[in-house]
C-alpha cells in the first residue's frame, strides 16, 4: 500500500480524534508570547504555558499536527540538511498530548497501536528506549506491550531525559525506533551505536517531576504527555524509500529543480542541491506565510542565511546567476495546500519576496566575490584565510560566514577563526563604548536619600517633590526625585522640556531640563543650572505644556499611521522603528517597495477621516496575554511586563505603548506626509507633519506654488499646464542650441585645421576656446579624429577661473604620451589631469597661466617639460 503525506496525516489525527482529543490547529512558525524561541519547533510549543501550569487548559487530551522549524539557535540542523537523508529545515511534527488526564501506560498503547495496527509496521522491526531508571516505563513496555527485552534499550539523561529549560516541568522520555536494516548502516548493531540504522520516529516525553530553584527533582502535582513524532521519517519507512526526500512531499519540488536547471537527480551526494533548494524551499514558504521576513538581525536574519544557503547551492550546478528559489514555491504550494490552505493566499506574496531577496544577493555575489576570489588566491601561499579579511567580507560586503567557508574550503585553505573573533570582539568593545557615550550620565552623585522614581506624567504635567540625588557633567546637571512628570524618552517619544524649581536656604534656583532620559530604573532629568544652587529642598517639576502635547499629537498620529498601512498594504505591514517629536514622526515599516502616489494619497486620507471622527482614545492595563488574545499589536516581542498598557483607538487600533497621547483624534489637528522612502532592505521610511507644523508645511508648499505661479505669469491652478508649456518651448530651443553649436563646432574644427602648427615629427592642432566647458572640447576632438589620421590634439577652456583642457594622439606618433602632457599643463593651472597614452583630459584653477601654455604650444617647449 502506497501512503500519501495527507493520508498520513489525516490518518493520525482521526485515530486520536476517536480517542477524544481535541484537534489543535498547528500554530505560526513565529512564536506567541515567548521570546526564548526563534522559531516554533515543536509541537508543545503551543501548550507551553498549560505545561507550566500558568494557564488551565481548556480540554485534558489534544492532538496536532505543528508546522516546525529547526534553523537557529539550540535546535540547528540546518549544516546537515541536504547531506543525511533525515535532516530537515522545515518539517511536521505530529504529536498527541495529555494535560493531567492519562499517562506512560495509555500514551505508550496509543503509540503502538497506531504504528502496528493502522499504519501496519511490522512489529519485528521496531525497538524502543528509555531512560535507565524508568522501571515503569520499560515493564509497560516488556510485559504490556511486549516487545522483546532485547529491543527495549535503556539510556541516559543525555538520550532520554528531557527538561524544558534550567527549572520547570522535566521527566523522562520513551523513544521509538525503525530499524532499517543492516545494509542502512552495518556498523551500528543497536540503537546505543551512534549511525543510520536505528531511524527514531515518535519521543513520548512522560511530565512527572519539576526541577526546582536548587536544581533538585521533585514530583510535579500534576502528570503530563507530550509527544512528537516526524511526518517526514514516518512518511518514509511507511513507503520503504531510502531517503525522507524520496516522498511525495521532496520529489515534486526537486523534479522542478531538474526541470528549472536541466541537471539531473541522483540519490547519492551529486543530489545534495536538489535536495538542500528542495528542503529550503518549504522553509521559506511556510516562514514568510507566517510573517517572518528576510532580514539582517534575529529569525529574519536567520532566513536570510536558509535563502543563500539555497542559492549557493543552485551555483554548485550552475544555476547562480539568476534567481531560481522563488520558481519553486508554486511546487510547494500544490504539494502542501490540502494541508494548509492559507499558502495558496500567499503565494505571490512569498514568491515576490524571495524574488527581490534572491536578486539582491546575486547583485552583492557579483560585486564582492570577484574581490573575494583576490584575497582566496592570495592566501594560497600560506594555506590560510586572515580572520581579519574574512570579518571584512562578512562585515563590509554583507558576504555569510558560510559562504566564505565554502569558498575556502574548496581552495584547500583554513580560516584563522581566532583573529575573527578579535576582530567581532573590537567591534563589539566601540559598540559598548557607543553606547556608554549614549549614555552620558555623571561618574558621581550626591545622594541626599534613597528612594525609587515614580512616573505621573500620564495624569499630571506640574507636581512638587523632593530630590533623590544630582549630579553634573561639564555644564550639564542631572536631577532625579521621589515623583516626576516628566516623560523619559522611550518607545521612539523624545523625553519631555521643562523646568525645575526650588527655594532654599541660599536662595532661588532655577534648572532648564532640555532632555528626559530613563537609565536603569531612574528617570533623570537632564539640563543646565539657569539660576542659584542645587538644594535639598522641596522642588517644583513643570513640563513644557505646549511641546509635551505636540508630541502627543505625533505619538498618536503613529498609531493612526500603522493601522493605516496594515488596511492599504497588507497584514504583512510592522513597524521596526520610530521616532516622534513635537508634531513631527518618523516611522520605519516593514514594506517590500516603494509606495505609490495613490497609496500615500489613501494613507492620508485615512488618518485625516480618523482625525475628523474625534474618536476618544481609551486606556487599558490588563495581563499581556489578554491583550495579544484581544488584538493588541504587541511591536517588540520580550520587552513587556505581565501587566501591559493598551492604547485603544476605537475599532481601528489597539497597541500596546508606554508613551503619552492625545484625549482624541481630533487634537492631531491634521496629517501630511512629507516624505517616503528606502530605510533599508524591505524597511520603508514616512516622514510626516501633525498639528500646526503640517499647517504651517502646507502654507510654505501654497507660498512656493503662488511664487512659482507669478513668475511664471499665470494662475496655481494652471501651473502645470504653464510648466509643461514652458518644458516644450525649453526642448525646442535646445534642438536650435545643438543644431547651433554643430554648426559652431565644424566651423572651429575646420579652422583649427587651417591653423595647424608643424613639427619635425608630426602636426598640432590647438586651440583656446573661452567659456566652453570640456564637452564642448570633446564634441571639437572627435570632428578633428573624423578628418585626421595622424596629429597632436591639444585644445583648452575657461569659464571664470576654472581652466579645462584635453590631449589626444591622433596615429602613432612615437615619445608622445597623452597623460603625461595633460600632467605638465595641469601644473601650470594649478590642477591636474589623467587618461591613457592616447587620450587624456584635467583641468585646473588658475586661468591666468593660459596664454604662457599657448604659446608654450606653439614653440613647442612644452614637450620639453616634465612632469
Amino acid at each position: 500500500m502506497k501512503w500519501s503525506s495527507n493520508k498520513v496525516r489525516e490518518t493520525f489525527l482521526k485515530y486520536f480524534r476517536e480517542r477524544d482529543h481535541v484537534i489543535v490547529p498547528s500554530s505560526s512558525l513565529l512564536p506567541k508570547n515567548d521570546p526564548t524561541l526563534l522559531f516554533t519547533n515543536a509541537g508543545m510549543n503551543q501548550f507551553k504555558l498549560f505545561f507550566l501550569g500558568v494557564v488551565k487548559p481548556p480540554f485534558t487530551r489534544a492532538a496536532s499536527c505543528q508546522k516546525c522549524l529547526r534553523a537557529g539557535g539550540k535546535h540547528n540542523d540546518l549544516d546537515n540538511v541536504g547531506f543525511t537523508k533525515r535532516h530537515h529545515t522545515f518539517f511536521e511534527m505530529l504529536g498527541n498530548f495529555s494535560f493531567n488526564d492519562y499517562f506512560k501506560e495509555d500514551a505508550i498503547k496509543f503509540a503502538w497501536e497506531l504504528l502496528t495496527e493502522i499504519y501496519g509496521l511490522e512489529k519485528e522491526r521496531l525497538w524502543v528506549t528509555v531512560y535507565k531508571e524508568d522501571d515503569e516505563a520499560y515493564n509497560i513496555w516488556k510485559d504490556i506491550i511486549g516487545i522483546q527485552e532485547e529491543r527495549i534499550v535503556r539510556l541516559g539523561e543525555k538520550d532520554n531525559f528531557w527538561e524544558m529549560g534550567e527549572q520547570g516541568p522535566a521527566g523522562p522520555c520513551s523513544e521509538i525506533l525503525y530499524d532499517l536494516g543492516v545494509d542502512a548502516d552495518p556498523k551500528q548493531a543497536t540503537p546505543e551505536m551512534e549511525g543510520e540504522r536505528f531511524l527514531e520516529i515518535w519521543n513520548l516525553v512522560f511530565m512527572q517531576y519539576n526541577r526546582n530553584e536548587k536544581g533538585e527533582l521533585e514530583k510535579l502535582g500534576t502528570r503530563n504527555i507530550d509527544t512528537g513524532m516526524g511526518l517526514e521519517r514516518l512518511l518514509r519507512v511507511l513507503n520503504g524509500a531510502d531517503s525522507n526526500f524520496h516522498t511525495d512531499l521532496f520529489m515534486p519540488i526537486i523534479e522542478e529543480v531538474e526541470r528549472i536547471t536541466g541537471v539531473k537527480y541522483y540519490g547519492d551526494e551529486r543530489g545534495s542541491a536538489h535536495r538542500v533548494l528542495a528542503d529550503h524551499t518549504r522553509a521559506l514558504t511556510f516562514a514568510i506565510s507566517d510573517g517572518i521576513y528576510p532580514s539582517n538581525y534575529g529569525r529574519g536574519y536567520v532566513l536570510r542565511r536558509i535563502l543563500r544557503r539555497a542559492h549557493r547551492f543552485a551555483q554548485k550546478i550552475g544555476y547562480g546567476d539568476k534567481p531560481i528559489i522563488y520558481r519553486l514555491v508554486p511546487v510547494v504550494v500544490e504539494v502542501m495546500k490540502d494541508a494548509y490552505p492559507e499558502l495558496t493566499e500567499k503565494k505571490a506574496e512569498v514568491e515576490f519576496i524571495i524574488k527581490r531577496e534572491e536578486e539582491r544577493f546575486i547583485e552583492n555575489i557579483a560585486k564582492t566575490l570577484p574581490k573575494l576570489e583576490m584575497e582566496v588566491e592570495e592566501a594560497k601561499a600560506s594555506g590560510v584565510l586572515s580572520g581579519k579579511v574574512v570579518f571584512k567580507f562578512y562585515d563590509t560586503y554583507g558576504l555569510p560566514l558560510d559562504l566564505i567557508e565554502e569558498y575556502a574550503k574548496d581552495a584547500g585553505l583554513t580560516i584563522d577563526w581566532s583573529s575573527f573573533e578579535e576582530e567581532m570582539e573590537i567591534q563589539r568593545e566601540q559598540a559598548r563604548k557607543t553606547e556608554v557615550f549614549k549614555v552620558d550620565i555623571p561618574e558621581k552623585w550626591t545622594i541626599l536619600r534613597e528612594g525609587q522614581v515614580k512616573f505621573i506624567g500620564y495624569e499630571k504635567l506640574e507636581t512638587l517633590s523632593k530630590i533623590l540625588k544630582y549630579g553634573s557633567k561639564g555644564e550639564k546637571i542631572y536631577i532625579v526625585t521621589e515623583e516626576t512628570p516628566f516623560y523619559p524618552e522611550g518607545g521612539g517619544q523624545v523625553g519631555d522640556k521643562g523646568i525645575i524649581e526650588g527655594e532654599g536656604p541660599e536662595g532661588h534656583f532655577l534648572v532648564e531640563v532640555f532632555d528626559t532620559k530613563k537609565i536603569e530604573n531612574q528617570i533623570i532629568h537632564i539640563g543646565r543650572l539657569i539660576e542659584g544652587k542645587i538644594q535639598d529642598v522641596e522642588v517644583r517639576l513643570v513640563v513644557d505644556e505646549k511641546l509635551r502635547k505636540a508630541a502627543q499629537r505625533a505619538h498618536t498620529a503613529t498609531h493612526l499611521l500603522h493601522a493605516a498601512l496594515r488596511e492599504v498594504l497588507g497584514e504583512h505591514v510592522r513597524q521596526e522603528g520610530s521616532l516622534v517629536e513635537p508634531d513631527r514622526l518618523r516611522f520605519d515599516f516593514l514594506h517590500f517597495s516603494k509606495l505609490r502616489k495613490e497609496e500615500i494619497e489613501e494613507i492620508e486620507r485615512i488618518v485625516n477621516t480618523k482625525i475628523i471622527e474625534n474618536i476618544p482614545l481609551t486606556i487599558k492595563y490588563m495581563k499581556y496575554d489578554e491583550a495579544v488574545r484581544d488584538g493588541a499589536m504587541a511591536l517588540f516581542e520580550g520587552k513587556y511586563g505581565e501587566i501591559v498598557r493598551v492604547i485603544h483607538i476605537g475599532d481601528f487600533s489597539r497597541e500596546l505603548c508606554g508613551g503619552t497621547h492625545a484625549e482624541r483624534t481630533g487634537d492631531i489637528g491634521l496629517f501630511k506626509i512629507i516624505k517616503e522612502e528606502a530605510s533599508s532592505a524591505n524597511i520603508r521610511r514616512i516622514e510626516a507633519h501633525t498639528g500646526l507644523k503640517a499647517i504651517q508645511y502646507i502654507q510654505r508648499l501654497e507660498e512656493t506654488v503662488m511664487t512659482a505661479a507669478e513668475t511664471l505669469s499665470t494662475t496655481p491652478d494652471k501651473l502645470t499646464e504653464k510648466i509643461e508649456k514652458n518644458q516644450e518651448i525649453m526642448k525646442s530651443l535646445e534642438e536650435e542650441v545643438k543644431t547651433y553649436l554643430t554648426k559652431w563646432a565644424d566651423l572651429k574644427v575646420r579652422e583649427i585645421i587651417e591653423k595647424q602648427l608643424k613639427t619635425e615629427k608630426f602636426l598640432v592642432f590647438t586651440e583656446y576656446i573661452k567659456n566652453a566647458d570640456i564637452n564642448a572640447l570633446r564634441a571639437i576632438a572627435d570632428r578633428i579624429r573624423a578628418t585626421q589620421e595622424k596629429g597632436l590634439v591639444i585644445l583648452i577652456s575657461s569659464k571664470g577661473n576654472n581652466v579645462f583642457f584635453l590631449v589626444e594622439v591622433l596615429g602613432n606618433i612615437e615619445g608622445v604620451d597623452a597623460s603625461s602632457l595633460v600632467k605638465t599643463i595641469g601644473k601650470y593651472f594649478k590642477g591636474g589631469g589623467g587618461g591613457s597614452k592616447t587620450k587624456a583630459e584635467g583641468g585646473g584653477k588658475d586661468a591666468s597661466k593660459i596664454g604662457e601654455v599657448l604659446d608654450m604650444i606653439k614653440t613647442g617647449k612644452i614637450f620639453t617639460q616634465e612632469v
